[in-house]
């Protein structure tokens, strides 16, 4: 039995009705209140409280396994941050797209600065190998994380550097994803609950985008991609 069908078997509920709540609660503009209300009408009661719990346990693994399957990405990288309220203050997620809008990675940090750019950009690496180019804005931040990767490098195998604006404008866009989703939410209660969730929404949205590689899913909806992912 995989550790995601034991950690269903724990939480005391039809797996189907765990799976279906948490994937609701990652793919749209849902409250947990107005989740709870939605399971009631199906003759389902549990608490907000519960779904909370049951998305918290559960993206880990899914993002877990999501990464054995994910499909291989470019190597021309659209590198940006956004800002992400939690507890009040703001904080950053740093995240990339290749150049045909794939999710390469990303990564909430509490500051925003050349420390927490290069942090991202060793965990994207780590996963999927050294880019050949890498645009971003006009952060200094950003450029110094690439000087630092760069250091020591022979000229041919040095990352490719281009800080252009409306080049990332593909990244920005991106970016709209992740805000119409937490509009509701109105900010995280901790910096780790929010490093989860954040990762349970950009996995919906790779899923969506078509980043989930497996040989026997081809043809399956989203929504089908998510459901066997948990078996």
């Amino acid at each position: 039995m995989s550790l995601i069908r034991k950690t269903f078997k724990r939480l005391h509920y039809p797996a189907d009705v765990i799976a279906q709540c948490v994937r609701w609660y990652l793919a749209y503009a849902l409250s947990l209140r107005n989740l709870e209300e939605m399971m009631a009408e199906r003759g389902v009661m549990v608490d907000h409280s519960t779904l909370h719990r049951w998305v918290i346990r559960l993206v880990p693994l899914l993002d877990k396994a999501f990464r054995r399957h994910k499909r291989s990405t470019g190597r021309r990288w659209r590198m940006d941050e956004t800002y992400i309220k939690v507890r009040g203050q703001w904080r950053y997620l740093y995240r990339a797209v290749d150049t045909s809008g794939q999710t390469i990675d990303f990564l909430l940090t509490a500051k925003r600065d050349a420390a927490a750019a290069l942090r991202f950009f060793r965990k994207a690496i780590r996963h999927h190998g050294e880019p050949e180019v890498v645009t971003i804005d006009k952060s200094g931040a950003n450029t110094a994380a690439l000087a630092t990767l760069n250091a020591g490098k022979e000229k041919g195998e040095c990352i490719t550097v281009r800080q252009n604006k409306y080049l990332n404008n593909l990244i920005e866009q991106d970016h709209r994803n992740i805000k119409r989703r937490i509009k509701l939410m109105m900010g995280f209660k901790s910096f780790r609950r929010a490093q989860t969730i954040l990762a349970g929404i950009e996995l919906v949205h790779m899923i969506r985008k078509g980043q989930y590689q497996h040989p026997s899913w081809d043809g399956l909806s989203p929504a089908e991609q998510f459901y066997l992912l948990t078996a």
